[in-house]
């Protein structure tokens, strides 16, 4: 194929199998000090300096277009808060999280992927969805099942 394609090839392959765990400590690490905690002063900690890349539409690529899509949510007052993490699953360098929360005052859903390259994350992809009511389920399992 060659040019763009070959670049997504090597970024989704699967490496580091030996640095599965760690690497989910890594994401885990994240996940409560940053999401949860919002110990900010130490997001650092968890990325090559602007050397990140970033598949929510909403986001610009590099840790600066995190803090501002942070910073432009709370100007207009739409917190986004991880509460509570279920599962994180990994394979080498990609690591999955599962967590709960809120987003705009909704009760939310959290599934975050995670490329972590040379101990920092390299790249992210997401699925936030808004929690219904309870009492609007159509089955009893929930978002979360038996996690």
């Amino acid at each position: 194929m060659g040019g763009k394609f070959d670049a997504i090839a090597l970024t989704t392959k699967v490496t580091d199998l030996d640095k599965t765990e760690e690497n989910k400590a890594l994401v885990k690490s994240f996940i409560e000090t940053i999401l949860m905690k919002g110990e900010m002063d130490k997001i650092g900690n968890y990325f090559d300096g602007d050397n990140y890349i970033q598949h929510n539409t909403s986001v610009a690529d590099g840790l600066s277009g995190l803090g501002q899509a942070l910073d432009a949510m709370a100007k207009q007052g739409v917190k986004m808060v991880y509460t509570k993490n279920y599962k994180v699953l990994g394979e080498g360098n990609f690591v999955s999280s599962i967590s709960e929360g809120q987003f705009g005052g909704a009760d939310t859903s959290f599934y975050d992927l995670f490329r972590v390259e040379n101990g920092k994350i390299a790249e992210h992809w997401d699925v936030i969805e808004a929690i219904i009511p309870k009492d609007q389920w159509k089955n009893t399992n929930g978002k979360f099942g038996n996690l």
